[in-house]
């Protein structure tokens, strides 16, 4: 084998690739010219191991080859372009999408839990069978409230943070078969519900609405969120959209289920830190309602202006609840 002939043949191409390695961001041409050239790198990489011993040149050609794999495998570094395509566009996107979906499961939820307050309310006996008249009155004199001050705010935030996500999270990953959601809905219906119809039957309502309305709003539009995406993904298994297969409507209802998940890590550790810091304090009942509503309202604002306005958004592939990949940079 004529060596210098040979690195004389292909040394360009060696160098070609050196040089797209090096560059920030390639095209699709210059993609599709970097993978050929690593193809026909690692081939004559082979061939000179076999057939030459120069150890020199074995390391430079073997160096190129390598970078380029890095190239071509690596994955994308942070991108604070694509924190804010995510925020602005994929994540209320996707709750957009799903909106029908989680407005009529807070229709639903509500109507159930203030029937069930209502009830529970209406007979005291009720309350009874499902805690007991000791713990009834232990409720409504200072467990109610003494639940907000237990611990140390922040630690407190932090619970209420893993806790709320989780539960997200156990409905959107159950939504396929969507009968776990109704199940987490129902648990968390009977919890208010009861708790609820204690205090407004002890003559403590202004104390039940005064204490859990400031972070409740929030959080449960959270957890509707989360069961009514989850719940989406499920129907896309039952009946899929003609146009796509019974796999393809339920990765696509999955992707925007992903989005959803990170996005409502954000909301609620918002609506702990308002659990935890504002519905305790010593603050009129109407300016921690007015925190907590502002903050709802915030939200929804955000994610159904946005979400609207994402629907027809022309660059962003996280409009449709994918992930956005490069495969160069």
């Amino acid at each position: 084998m004529d060596l210098d002939a040979y690195v004389a043949e292909h040394g360009g191409e060696w160098r070609r690739l050196g040089q797209l390695c090096d560059r920030r961001r390639l095209d699709a041409a210059e993609v599709d010219e970097l993978v050929a050239l690593y193809q026909r790198a690692t081939t004559q990489l082979s061939v000179l191991r076999s057939r030459s011993p120069d150890p020199a040149l074995l390391a430079e050609l073997s160096q190129v080859v390598l970078r380029a794999r890095a190239r071509l495998t690596d994955r994308p570094g942070f991108s604070w372009a694509a924190v804010r395509r995510f925020v602005l566009v994929g994540f209320p996107a996707a709750v957009w999408r799903a909106a029908p979906w989680w407005c009529a499961v807070a229709t639903g939820f509500t109507l159930l839990t203030f029937t069930l307050i209502g009830f529970v309310a209406d007979n005291p006996d009720t309350a009874a069978a499902f805690i007991g008249d000791d713990e009834a009155a232990q409720l409504v004199d200072s467990g109610f409230a003494g639940y907000y001050t237990e611990f140390s705010a922040p630690t407190f935030a932090f619970h209420l943070w893993t806790h709320n996500a989780w539960l997200a999270a156990k409905c959107l990953a159950a939504g396929v078969l969507i009968v776990p959601v109704g199940y987490l809905l129902w648990q968390n219906v009977v919890n208010i519900g009861v708790v609820g119809g204690v205090m407004v039957s002890y003559g403590r309502a202004d104390v039940f609405f005064g204490l859990i309305t400031p972070h409740g709003l929030l959080e449960l539009t959270g957890v509707f969120v989360a069961a009514g995406v989850g719940l989406r993904t499920g129907w896309a298994w039952i009946a899929p959209p003609g146009q796509l297969t019974r796999g393809q409507a339920v990765a696509r209802a999955g992707r925007d289920a992903v989005v959803v998940a990170v996005g409502l890590v954000g909301l609620f550790a918002v609506s702990a830190v308002i659990e935890a810091f504002v519905t305790p304090a010593p603050l009129p009942a109407m300016v921690r309602i007015a925190v907590g509503a502002s903050a709802w309202l915030g939200f929804l604002g955000y994610v159904l202006l946005l979400g609207a306005r994402a629907r027809g958004h022309p660059t962003d592939q996280g409009a449709a609840g994918d992930v956005d990949l490069e495969v160069a940079r």
